[in-house]
């Protein structure tokens, strides 16, 4: 299982130590998405910067929608209009790959050539409907948030 990372807050007035923590998962403006592996030293720096993120487990059936929607070659061009251009077998098959690696733990984002580490969102259509600066357990939004999902659908 993978972790998807979204940043909710933006730059202003955030520390030093939690900015570190964010570059470092590759999350530098509001409302960019990652995908991290679930293991306890993300858990780790999830949780140190719970203030300011949402995450939660996704399954491979989200991955392959998400990376197909908003994966990036470079900042101008997706990957799926890259695709499209080309009619190479060789890259849909390796797309499909990356995604199952991704899926499994096998892989991570940053380390594979060619792929953006991050995902830029769009705000949610119809709003957030909880609070955007309490923690879920809160009513709000950030930390560990079971409904992230279909908040990140909207937000696609």
């Amino acid at each position: 299982m993978v972790y998807l990372v979204v940043r909710m807050k933006g730059t202003v007035n955030i520390p030093n130590w939690a900015r570190i923590t964010l570059d470092s998962l590759h999350l530098n403006k509001k409302f960019r998405a990652t995908l991290i592996p679930e293991n306890e030293q993300t858990l780790g720096m999830l949780r140190k910067i719970k203030e300011i993120v949402a995450w939660t487990s996704v399954e491979e059936g989200f991955i392959r929608e998400f990376v197909e929607k908003k994966g990036r070659h470079t900042s101008t061009k997706l990957l799926s209009s890259s695709d499209k251009s080309k009619t190479d077998q060789p890259t849909v098959l390796d797309i499909d790959q990356v995604i199952s690696d991704i899926a499994k733990n096998d892989s991570f984002l940053s380390k594979i050539s060619g792929v953006k580490p991050w995902f830029a969102l769009n705000p949610p259509k119809g709003g957030f409907k909880k609070k955007s600066k309490l923690l879920y357990s809160q009513n709000g939004i950030l930390g560990e948030n079971r409904d992230l999902v279909e908040l990140v659908k909207r937000m696609m």
